[in-house]
């Protein structure tokens, strides 16, 4: 039985596929297409599915499409998947409901509590399900304007970034900042109850910039009504709403004793950091809209089809891979100098030698990951023995402020000499605690007074990348290297090695490693 499902059409539309139960491909459009066309079907991510599972159109079971899409073209939505798909069943499924089923049916448990949290997903801004064995049962819903994610953006706005885009930003900057400055205003404005209800009267409807906080507001924080936040307390401002935030998502969760998380709220890695601390939680590593489309092949396969099976997210490298003929063609294409390593051998011998060398390198391989995080395939790396290289990372490659840490890349089974951390580090989808003998090592990465985000990486998820970290060790003696999505200016991650060839020639990267082939400057 092969499942196709299509979820985030309004505004990050991608697909998935399921192929007798084994999740076989799920994809981005904007990845694929590099542009975002909201609102149609994601045509190049639906062809690129259908390849990497070797199937047709003809061979499409069922139709998995998450609500909402456009409105007024529902009708010619479902023409165009009938007659793009002619053999399949199209089965509708509500936002909320793919989030729950794309976090539950992708974990490990058997009976969970599933936390369902976004802005405004379908004016349902979040939702607490009950997983057990195949079933999931709604238990309690909340509605706009009640939304967690809208005060995340709201801030974002007040403290001059952008909102739906920058929350990462202000959650990053709250590792600065003291979480009990303002940590009763934001439970005040949240409603200190087991489910939250925003006061409104902390909020001016008839402002629009600055998060259209009202004068009730900037008086508890001691500010003339609309003043510009003083740089100085902008790290507090967001620690106490990120505190306060963790503090109400526990409460939500009812004292469960397993949790899965899901929507655009579940990306925030120092919430799951929070929640890890109490409760074991399975968090949806591709978690916002994109994610649904998984979301959407689960509930069809284990609600619609009453199939038992479970599907592994495994290592979420769900996306396209190349051949050494297709990026050689794009490197003589573009008329480069480059040397082919013949063995794996060799290939990681010169990446190692690279990176002993101070230099930065992009690393693509294999398939490329689903969702915004880099996981060891769409990578730029970098030594953290060498501060010189780490600091141009930040400034000349990525262009990010200082507040913004990369990640650290472990060897699974050498993670606790480093670090303390929880399973959710295996998508990079939490933090870590370094221990204090080795906190020097790893300044140029940690958060606040010993937060890192740490990436583990086992031999079954990731062979190679999981080979490359042990060879660094053996030349330096730290098995660590740091990993951060390699994407330019606000771009998605790579996918073609042309999209790569690209990014190295615009960025300060000093080689690129695409397969077997080395590209150096």
């Amino acid at each position: 039985m092969n499942i196709l499902g299509l979820g985030g059409l309004l505004n990050e539309p991608a697909c998935a596929l399921l192929k007798n139960g084994t999740l076989a491909s799920a994809i981005e459009q904007k990845k694929v297409s590099r542009r975002l066309e909201p609102g149609g079907v994601p045509a190049e991510a639906i062809e690129s599915a259908l390849a990497l599972a070797r199937i047709s159109p003809q061979q499409v079971d069922c139709v998995a499409l998450v609500r909402p899409f456009a409105t007024g073209r529902e009708i010619a939505l479902h023409l165009a998947l009938r007659a793009r798909f002619p053999n399949s069943q199209l089965v509708l499924v509500e936002h909320h409901a793919a989030h729950a089923a794309s976090a539950y049916y992708a974990s490990p448990f058997k009976e969970a509590t599933v936390l369902t949290l976004d802005r405004i997903g379908d004016f349902r801004a979040g939702a607490r399900w009950h997983g057990k064995g195949n079933e999931l049962r709604l238990e309690k819903e909340m509605y706009y304007p009640d939304s967690l994610g809208d005060l995340y953006g709201r801030v974002t706005d007040l403290l001059g970034f952008h909102a739906k885009a920058d929350e990462h930003k202000v959650q990053w900057l709250s590792t600065a900042g003291d979480p009990h400055a303002f940590c009763h205003l934001f439970t005040e404005i949240l409603g200190n109850q087991d489910w939250p209800r925003i006061d409104r009267s902390f909020f001016d409807s008839d402002r629009v910039s600055q998060g259209g906080f009202s004068s009730k507001f900037y008086h508890r924080l001691k500010l003339e009504d609309g003043a510009p936040i003083p740089e100085a307390l902008a790290p507090s401002l967001a620690a106490g709403l990120q505190k306060a935030i963790e503090s109400t998502v526990l409460r939500m969760t009812g004292g469960a004793k397993h949790v899965c998380l899901a929507g655009g709220l579940a990306f925030n890695a120092l919430l799951v950091h929070a929640l890890e601390q109490s409760t074991n939680v399975f968090v949806q590593p591709a978690s916002s809209n994109t994610g649904t489309a998984i979301g959407a092949v689960l509930h069809a396969w284990h609600s619609i089809y009453q199939q038992s099976q479970r599907a592994s997210l495994n290592d979420m490298c769900l996306g396209p891979s190349y051949s050494a003929q297709e990026t050689k063609q794009v490197l003589e294409n573009c008329k480069l100098r480059f040397r082919y390593l013949l063995t794996t051998e060799e290939l990681i011998d010169n990446a190692v030698a690279c990176i002993d060398n101070e230099k930065i390198i992009a690393w693509m391989q294999g398939r490329m990951e689903f969702g915004p995080r880099a996981l060891g395939n769409r990578s730029i790396l970098a030594s953290p023995l060498n501060a010189y290289s780490t600091e141009n990372l930040n400034i000349y490659i990525k262009h990010r402020e200082p507040f913004r840490k990369f990640a650290a890349s472990v060897p699974a089974e050498l993670v606790n000499e480093y670090f303390e951390v929880g399973p959710n580090a295996r998508y990079l989808a939490t933090v870590g605690r370094v221990h204090e003998k080795h906190r020097k090592t790893f300044e140029g990465a940690i958060l606040g007074k010993d937060l890192v985000r740490v990436h583990t990486v086992s031999a079954e998820d990731n062979p190679l990348y999981h080979r490359l970290l042990h060879a660094a060790g053996k030349t330096t003696g730290l098995p660590v290297l740091y990993n951060t999505s390699f994407n330019l200016f606000g771009d998605p991650l790579v996918c073609t090695p042309r999209d790569a060839v690209r990014s190295f020639y615009s960025s300060g990267i000093d080689a690129l490693f695409v397969g077997n082939f080395l590209v150096e400057k």
